[in-house]
């Protein structure tokens, strides 16, 4: 005699609750991991064959691309963390010039392959930060200053008003209108229809605000001009 289960009409198999939010992320951090291994193989691959490919324009843009989709999968687990509360910053001292001339040293290889010049303007100062969030904010707003300028970049830091701002300026068409502002955007604000959803911009102001000190967060802001004429991005911290 056969035995039927009227409780479970799959063929006998117990249902399987899946957590899809956390396969997606655990997806996306083996790709982001992937893409990493891959960029620093193109830097080899770069210095190996300096005279070949140094300025070959398919190469560089293989690079930017990369480059573009390993910010963007650093950015989307940022945010899953986020979701999940489970985002903090771990502050620690840092000599500010010091973190830029590090931090650029990963781009000069594709801003030299590209043409496009880059200058550090930093004061002599100590910055209160996660290294690792602030450097992900800044790659990929690096990354999209290379796709908007000219022909130079530029980071600068200083002290004001009791901030520590850190700065991106190229020498570009600008932001347009509808992107010059302060403060932080929403998650509800982002639109996902558009193309553009300025998902690297929520990504920079959610890591600003993670850095405070007593009632003071961080925040950033986006305007015209600065000495190259440009876009300008600055993350204000506390």
């Amino acid at each position: 005699m056969s035995k039927t289960n009227h409780d479970t009409p799959t063929g006998g198999r117990e249902p399987q609750n899946i957590d899809f939010s956390m396969v997606l992320a655990s997806a996306v951090h083996d790709m982001k991991n992937s893409l990493g291994m891959l960029l620093n193989s193109l830097d080899e691959l770069r210095q190996e064959q300096a005279d070949s490919i140094g300025e070959s324009p398919r190469f560089n843009t293989l690079q930017y691309e990369a480059e573009r989709m390993h910010n963007d999968l650093v950015q989307l687990l940022g945010i899953y963390r986020l979701g999940e509360n489970n985002l903090s910053a771990h502050i620690e001292e840092h000599f500010v010039p010091d973190f830029l001339s590090e931090h650029m040293a990963r781009h000069t290889p594709l801003l030299e392959g590209l043409g496009i010049e880059l200058a550090i303007e930093a004061d002599d100062t100590n910055g209160f930060f996660d290294e690792d969030l602030l450097t992900g904010v800044l790659n990929n707003t690096i990354n999209n200053a290379l796709r908007y300028t000219k022909s130079k970049i530029k980071l600068t830091a200083s002290e004001q008003q009791g901030y520590l701002v850190i700065g991106v300026e190229d020498d570009g068409d600008g932001y347009p209108a509808s992107m010059q502002h302060s403060g932080t955007p929403g998650f509800k604000s982002l639109d996902f229809k558009s193309g553009s959803t300025s998902l690297g911009l929520f990504f920079a102001s959610s890591v600003a605000q993670l850095h405070s000190d007593g009632e003071r967060a961080g925040s950033i802001r986006l305007h015209n001009g600065g000495s190259l004429g440009g876009g300008v991005f600055e993350i204000w911290l506390p």
